[in-house]
């Protein structure tokens, strides 16, 4: 798929958020820390399930022209078929904090092509790496990131107990330059 990749600015603004499309749930991975190092396997659901997070409701403005966070849209002609948000963390890497790609463009190489900018655009900070946070049960996702380079740095099974009886865990990704 041929796509062109645009920073967020007044212009396109009205593009925002169209790729945040629900997700097929079709397994997950179960991550091991053994000497030094983290590990996963991988499982498949019985019966794969959809998910959808929503959309936070957020001033995008404020993104335009900010030099401490971006968001970049990625269109197919005129449709906008995917997005990442990236903005400066604390500890150096240039944090992830949203990655979509619509459903039609999904496995065509729209979630690469966003990764590529955010690398060159966490570069051109002089940041050391990217970090982005997913859930173990989304296996789709966790071996999209593994396959571009991320490795797991650190898992947190406390994160999502205060939405109820889960056993989610969130998984920290990171890739370092």
């Amino acid at each position: 798929m041929r796509v062109k990749i645009e920073e967020l600015s007044e212009e396109n603004l009205h593009d925002i958020n169209k790729p945040i499309q629900p997700f097929d749930v079709i397994g997950g991975i179960i991550p091991a820390f053994q000497n030094g190092e983290w590990s996963f396997t991988e499982y498949l659901l019985d019966k794969p399930y959809e998910k959808f997070y929503g959309i936070e409701d957020l001033n995008y403005s404020e993104y335009i022209n900010n030099p401490n966070q971006t968001i970049y849209l990625c269109y197919s002609g005129d449709e906008c078929v995917g997005q990442i948000e990236i903005k400066v963390n604390w500890n150096r890497f240039a944090l992830i904090r949203d990655i979509a790609v619509a459903k039609t463009a999904r496995g065509k190489g729209v979630g690469r092509a966003l990764i590529e900018k955010a690398i060159e655009w966490a570069k051109h900070k002089n940041l050391c790496g990217l970090v982005l946070e997913t859930q173990d049960f989304n296996l789709t996702a966790c071996r999209f990131y593994h396959k571009v380079g991320f490795t797991i740095g650190a898992v947190d099974t406390m994160m999502y107990t205060g939405f109820g009886n889960t056993k989610e865990s969130a998984i920290f990704w990171y890739m370092k330059f």
